[in-house]
């Protein structure tokens, strides 16, 4: 690994995507809940963890992210003399947004206070906030993510009910921010690379570790393990060790199954480092394959490297995973993967865009996706082989540096 984490993104570019978009929308301010779409805005680090803990206010001059006393210390320091605003007041993000969007808070009138001091509006700078409708005369329009929780929405919808004024109409979006970030930076890039070396020196460790007599359990301890002292802030997901017939799910949940000779044991993992994730999927077999085991890995490897070779702007998801499936029919596999071919990877495991049946949409520079065909028969094996890279203006950049060759323990 670096020994210095690769360079952050800036989130002045971010913000003014995300109002961009907003102003296209005919929304005047927009209220960010997920926790990953608020970590790709800021480009802070060493802030987030998996608590929903935090809301993100972005106006069309100003961003303040809400937050409480067990990050405030962190996110003022992330922010330094960035564009985002720091707001920890010990209320909800419901109450806070409310109180930002229409003035002095109710706490305020009811302790006697006529009016907020001049240019505060619900305690924070209206300055900072300068979330006003372009036409004074009409409410306000509020992007909300539509991954918000029913409670949230509720409560959303009776803090502004009870803020002074008109109530702002509630627009619901959907993967609003997720869209922006299918496009990677190249600090992002340098990211996901970074994490994908932690993974396939993980790979090449477990190759050297597993032998017959071990349950799936004990390597996927081993496996998950090496990523957390060679890099990992943590795992991309939980590991995949499927042996034999239990390969045949594709996300099969590592047991008390033991690794025998003459099987096929699938290994899907990776690791998250400087915030982003890795994802590969390797099948090794314990001792020589027999002929049927070898045309299926013969199949996932044509497959892969095919669609590889043909990955660049202009051709869609639903091109990439039809080509695929073609390719596993030649071979005698047919309708034998079931999933997609592949996935968006960035700060979460899974993102857009999707190499899918479901996806018409022609891939630009700056998309990460998987390929990772497979080939699944219950009750007998299943195997996969995925690497994932970023599409660039002329082709395909993969990231995973482990063999394609066939590897026999």
């Amino acid at each position: 690994m670096p020994p210095q984490p690769p360079a952050q993104g800036d989130a002045g570019p971010r913000l003014d995507s995300l109002r961009a978009a907003c102003a296209d929308d005919g929304i005047d301010a927009f209220l960010v809940r997920d926790t990953s779409n608020i970590a790709w805005l800021t480009a802070f680090d060493g802030v987030f963890d998996d608590e929903s803990a935090h809301a993100l206010f972005v106006t069309p001059s100003a961003a303040v992210l809400h937050t409480d006393s067990r990050y405030v210390d962190s996110a003022r320091a992330a922010a330094s003399d960035g564009p985002i605003a720091i707001d920890d007041a010990r209320k909800t993000h419901a109450k806070f947004v409310a109180d930002a969007l229409e003035g002095p808070s109710n706490a305020e009138r009811s302790s006697g206070t006529d009016a907020a001091p001049e240019g505060v509006r619900g305690g924070i700078p209206a300055s900072t906030l300068g979330s006003a409708p372009a036409n004074p005369a009409q409410p306000a329009v509020l992007g909300i993510e539509d991954s918000l929780s029913l409670g949230e929405f509720r409560a959303l919808e009776a803090a502004l009910a009870e803020a002074p004024g008109s109530a702002p109409i509630l627009r619901e979006t959907s993967r609003f921010v997720l869209g922006l970030r299918a496009v990677k930076e190249p600090t992002e890039v340098a990211r996901l690379r970074a994490a994908q070396a932690v993974t396939d020196a993980a790979f090449a460790h477990i190759v050297a570790f597993m032998r017959p007599g071990m349950t799936e359990r004990e390597v996927q301890i081993e496996l998950e393990d090496f990523m957390r002292r060679h890099g990992a802030e943590g795992l991309a997901f939980p590991s995949i060790v499927a042996a034999g017939p239990n390969g045949a799910s594709p996300h099969a949940v590592p047991g008390a199954t033991l690794l025998e000779a003459g099987q096929c044991v699938v290994l899907d993992f990776g690791a998250r480092a400087y915030g982003y994730c890795s994802d590969m999927t390797r099948t090794v077999f314990l001792g020589e394959p027999d002929e049927r085991l070898r045309t299926a890995y013969e199949a996932i490897r044509q497959a892969n490297e095919q669609v590889e070779a043909a990955l660049r702007p202009g051709v869609t998801g639903k091109d990439m995973h039809e080509l695929a499936e073609r390719v596993l029919a030649d071979h005698g596999f047919a309708g034998k993967m079931g999933h997609s071919l592949g996935h968006g990877v960035g700060i979460d495991i899974h993102e857009e865009p999707n190499l899918s049946p479901r996806n018409p949409h022609p891939l630009v520079p700056g998309n990460v996706v998987t390929v990772e065909p497979g080939v699944y028969l219950s009750g007998e094996f299943g195997m996969r082989l995925e690497d994932f890279g970023v599409i660039t203006r002329d082709g395909f950049a993969v990231f995973t540096q482990s063999t394609h060759d066939m590897v026999i323990i």
